[in-house]
């Protein structure tokens, strides 16, 4: 079953959109604030573990103080005893902030991926088809668990590393400013590397992402089509098409490589230099004015600055993984109703469908609707009919909402069908195409997709509607398991199951694009009559090249080249001697 929802205007390109960084922001804000007490407490736990790691140099520079000054043995032993008390109450203390961050990570990961579930199936079907599923396979798979490793591992990691740096940096300036002052300047070179790294490195990423999508839709295409390649000779042109999509990826993860040749080794370089400047500047102001620095003091100075090191490396190994991660957070944050999408209309005044001067045109190509004008009443059974690529398919998704008219109008009850809430939508209109969809699980599970209050004899009544008495064949009956490594129907149950849950819907319009073309004829029309009865009273659209359908109709248009050129009663239409009388003649002839 596929039911219609509004349809938006398409991002450029034809690819899902991306999120903004301003919206990526505002989401990873909003990951905080749903669980802030863990957040919380991480960054609390964070701070006193830092602390009570600083507390070993300033001890050990205490020592070194002690020891100059003559103190014994004992004055030295409890400076060491309360060295080793820092160091076991840090190792403590960052452990559980570990976990803390763990179980934080795994929650946060939890929504974002229950988000994203939620907004990918809430995207309209045309905007999915015109990017492909690879691109969307992309963001549910890679660039969902890259965002779990950096919640669970590289995120905690950084926030801990960010809080020792900050504190080591201001432990350094308590010491002594001018020291304080000389590490930090030490440190400018990582400031402007890491700025130059980050202004690239979000693009450079965005880039590789977009590149891994469009190769797994070209492997996706190539291999789902293998029969079809294979059929018409096209391996090489399928082979080339891969080796430039494979080439584009090795082109981007250059990219990205080359901002880290240059940003690593500026910043081993950088570590170095604020050590030394303050063991010189430390060395001078000794041999200078007198007690303008202790021994102490300055080797406590340069055992912050290079403990320093630790977290600073933990931060820019992970820089790049936190930049490759933002841009798969901006991609799974990317796929929600796109800008173009018609706000939501109130309710429908009736069921009355109408379509009046509609055009409708593929990524801006050329029209394949030109000006169609058609009036459909309730409880109407319409069919559609005429040649391959007269524009029925694209008529039918109008009428369902899926996609909305380039100009014109098609509206429900006076209300624009794209502009319906999809609620409500749903209620009003399902569209059943040849594409069927059976889901893991049990019959049962597949059919209550439809209707979760339907008892089991509502279930086998909509399959017996449908004519589904295989359901009885099965070795379980509805608790039957469907899908990989289970029962698994073929393509005219398959089918019967959609239409079965399009009967558990229970929807006023039911549009039908050829929904039985994989049944054979006599189930086909045994399937169609018992759907006519049991939605009698409610509007059918029927898109169909069997003529049996227009023939049981209660009108029939016939469509041209994009245009409605013949409208009545299967009885007139025969009757006027036109294209309908004519494809009329050459059916029936031929059966």
């Amino acid at each position: 079953m596929s039911a219609a929802t509004p349809s938006p205007a398409q991002p450029p390109g034809g690819s899902l959109p991306v999120a903004t960084p301003a919206q990526t922001r505002r989401a990873a804000w909003r990951l905080i604030l749903a669980d802030r007490r863990a957040f919380a407490g991480l960054l609390a736990l964070n701070a006193l573990a830092a602390g009570a790691g600083l507390a070993a140099p300033w001890l050990l520079g205490r020592i070194i103080d002690e020891v100059k000054a003559g103190a014994g043995a004992s004055a030295v032993d409890r400076l060491a005893l309360a060295i080793l008390v820092c160091a076991l109450a840090q190792l403590l203390l960052s452990r559980y902030a570990g976990l803390v961050g763990h179980r934080f990570g795994e929650r946060a990961l939890a929504r974002v991926r229950e988000r994203f579930a939620e907004r990918a199936l809430a995207l309209p079907s045309s905007v999915v088809e015109r990017a492909g599923t690879g691109d969307l396979i992309t963001r549910g798979t890679t660039d969902v668990a890259a965002i779990g490793a950096t919640l669970r591992d590289a995120g905690p990691d950084v926030a801990i590393a960010a809080v020792r740096v900050l504190l080591g940096l201001a432990a350094v300036f308590v010491l002594d400013p001018l020291l304080g002052a000389c590490g930090l300047t030490g440190l400018v070179g990582i400031w402007f590397a890491s700025r130059w790294y980050l202004r690239r490195a979000v693009t450079a990423y965005l880039d590789e992402g977009a590149a891994n999508s469009a190769l797994a839709e070209e492997l996706a295409a190539t291999t789902g089509g293998a029969r079809t390649v294979a059929a018409l000779r096209l391996e090489r042109r399928r082979i080339e098409s891969c080796r430039r999509a494979i080439e584009e990826c090795r082109r981007t993860r250059l990219g990205t490589l080359a901002l880290r040749s240059v940003l690593f080794p500026v910043v081993d370089v950088s570590y170095v230099l604020p050590v030394a400047a303050v063991l010189l500047l430390g060395g001078a102001l000794m041999t200078g004015e007198p007690g303008a620095v202790t021994l102490g003091t300055v080797v406590t100075a340069a055992l912050y600055l290079r403990q320093l090191t630790g977290p600073l490396d933990t931060i820019l190994q992970q820089l790049e993984y936190l930049q490759s991660s933002t841009a798969s957070f901006a991609r799974v944050e990317g796929p929600a109703v796109p800008p173009g999408t018609p706000a939501p209309q109130g309710a429908p005044a009736d069921d009355r469908i109408e379509v009046r001067g509609a055009r409708y045109a593929y990524d801006g190509g050329p029209d394949v609707l030109h000006g169609v004008d058609l009036r459909i009443h309730p409880g109407e059974r319409l069919a559609i009919v005429g040649p391959s690529g007269a524009g029925k398919t694209t008529l039918g998704r109008l009428l369902a909402g899926v996609d909305a008219p380039r100009t014109g109008s098609v509206t429900v009850g006076g209300v624009p069908v794209a502009g319906l809430d999809p609620a409500r939508l749903r209620e009003r209109v399902v569209l059943v195409t040849q594409e069927h969809h059976v889901f893991l699980g049990t019959v049962r599970d597949n059919l209550r997709i439809a209707a979760p209050a339907a008892t089991d004899a509502d279930l086998r009544a909509a399959l017996t509607t449908v004519g589904a008495d295989w359901i009885d064949d099965l070795p379980d009956g509805l608790d039957t398991d469907l899908g990989h490594g289970a029962h698994r129907p073929d393509g005219a149950r398959s089918q019967q199951l959609a239409l079965a849950r399009v009967v558990l819907a229970d929807p006023h319009t039911l549009i039908l694009d050829e929904a039985t073309a994989l049944l054979d004829p006599r189930t086909a029309r045994h399937t169609e009559r018992a759907l006519a009865a049991v939605l009698e009273g409610r509007t059918v659209i029927a898109i169909a090249h069997r003529l049996q359908t227009a023939h049981d109709a209660d009108r029939v248009a016939v469509m041209r080249d994009g245009r409605v050129t013949e409208l009545g009663t299967h009885e007139e239409l025969a009757a006027a001697g036109g294209a309908y009388a004519e494809l009329w003649r050459s059916w029936h002839g031929a059966r």
